[in-house]
């Protein structure tokens, strides 16, 4: 449990929702499955901000990710009755979203799996919102060793908008996921916690995410980078950006979604890139298994594109990764790809060159960039930061991750420059649209303000402007609420 006045902003939302709660329901039945005479335990997790790293997290990227201010704030509560009961209030504060799968279809999930899970909802699309919840439910139990043992209900009231980039759904799972635990009394550390969380919607809800986003969401600090090496997921330390240094992220308002086409057919071309590679390079490979997968036997690069040497990257393999393969040339002539979370589709034809070459130079770009973090920051060194965000926006566009929106915004933001504060921009996360991060001054929200208004003016879009940060949900702990 968090120290009283530790993180007043974030208490005084926690308690208001426990006000909430404790209502019981509120006209209409908005909260029909809560009970407000039972104790139930409270968590909270923020959204992040992709400050660099991105879609290069998958390949063994070093990545900077910078909790916002919004979050989802979870509550778990003892059911007598068999099965899951979950509620998700409406932002705008309309008609709460409902769902209940009962004892025995929750039965069959942990008994057979997070693949049983992720079928039922498939089949009821209407519902998929709940298998965000469910699977963290479902991945607890079986991973965690910690079935409810009875029913179980949760309440979700989450303020990090939905499709901006900003990972609404890890911050909903992690939340979850805490209060659960804090209900249930299992010991979780927030590492652990995001391992679990990204499982779920890896295998339950089905997007093939990263491990950056649950784990900011577990364990980020207030107004810091974490600087997260995804091999698998070594929080490599804390940084502490100079207080003349602010970050903020414009929301261009072009739907984003980890789940579509792009961002998969992306990261499906970096893995075949990196199967290629360890072929060129004569490593001992297997398979593929029964799932699909292959096997490499690789000390050189443990199987990450990061590691390999942007350097030898250029001179010896680039020029001999294919620009384009189709998926059924590829799977004839190397058996398939390393990655759990995604399958080549035999049928369609992948980018394969330039998801590689991001992957390598990417990962070298958060590295400088960290490094530069360490300084005392002048224009030179801001430029310089600034410049290295607008090479990773422009070979996201070269993936075919970019947008008009967030082409346009990041133009803003160079237009208006050092002379305004600001010194650089990029497209963030699965990219396609979401959010841009924005680097300057601590005093520039001004101006960063005034763009979104032209931005807004230009396209007809709204233009959220993400400022202030706030606490993992480890650093905040769970509130239990007794009777």
């Amino acid at each position: 449990m968090a120290e009283p006045g530790t993180f007043p902003d974030e208490e005084a939302e926690v308690d208001a929702f426990i006000a909430r709660l404790k209502v019981g329901g509120e006209p209409g039945a908005s909260l029909p499955w809560f009970d407000p005479a039972e104790p139930f335990v409270v968590a909270r997790a923020p959204g992040r901000l992709d400050v660099m790293g991105g879609i290069a997290d998958y390949s063994g990227s070093l990545v900077l990710q910078r909790p916002i201010r919004e979050a989802a704030l979870a509550a778990a509560q003892h059911d007598p009755a068999p099965g899951l009961r979950i509620v998700s209030l409406a932002a705008d504060g309309g008609p709460a979203r409902t769902l209940a799968i009962d004892g025995g279809t929750l039965d069959r999930f942990f008994n057979e799996g997070c693949g049983a899970a992720r079928d039922w909802f498939a089949a009821r699309p209407d519902d998929h919102w709940g298998s965000y919840i469910a699977g963290v439910v479902v991945v607890l139990a079986r991973d965690g060793g910690a079935p409810p043992g009875g029913g179980l209900r949760v309440v979700i009231d989450s303020r990090v908008p939905e499709a901006k980039g900003v990972s609404s759904s890890a911050a909903l799972e992690v939340a979850a996921m805490s209060a659960i635990a804090g209900l249930l009394k299992v010991p979780l550390s927030g590492e652990q916690t995001a391992l679990l969380c990204q499982k779920a919607e890896n295998q339950v809800v089905g997007a093939a995410c990263g491990i950056m986003d649950q784990m900011t969401a577990a364990v980020g600090r207030s107004g810091e980078l974490l600087a997260l090496l995804c091999q698998p997921a070594e929080v490599q330390g804390f940084i502490h950006p100079h207080e003349s240094i602010g970050f903020w992220g414009i929301d261009s308002g072009i739907r984003h979604a980890v789940t579509g086409g792009d961002y998969t057919s992306v990261r499906i071309g970096a893995f075949m890139g990196y199967r290629i590679l360890a072929e060129l390079q004569g490593l001992p490979t297997a398979g593929p298994n029964r799932a699909g997968l292959m096997w490499v036997d690789d000390e050189r690069w443990s199987g990450r594109l990061a590691n390999v040497h942007p350097a030898e990257f250029v001179s010896r393999f680039a020029e001999l990764l294919p620009r384009t393969m189709r998926g059924d040339a590829f799977l004839a002539e190397y058996g398939g790809t390393t990655d759990p979370a995604t399958r080549v589709d035999p049928g369609r034809t992948y980018a394969v060159r330039w998801p590689a070459t991001h992957a390598v130079h990417e990962h070298n770009r958060v590295v400088r960039f960290a490094a530069l973090l360490a300084f005392e920051p002048d224009d030179d060194l801001l430029g310089e930061l600034g410049e290295m965000m607008a090479t990773s926006h422009e070979s996201y566009s070269i993936c075919g991750l970019g947008s008009d929106g967030t082409d346009l915004l990041v133009d803003l933001v160079r237009a208006a420059g050092p002379d305004a504060g600001l010194f650089g921009a990029k497209i963030t996360g699965g990219g396609s649209g979401g959010t841009v991060a924005v680097l300057g001054r601590a005093d520039a929200g001004d101006e960063v303000a005034r763009i979104a208004r032209t931005y807004e003016k230009r396209t007809g879009r709204p233009a959220h402007v993400f400022s202030g940060s706030s606490a993992g949900a480890e650093a905040f702990g769970v509130r239990r609420v007794p009777l």
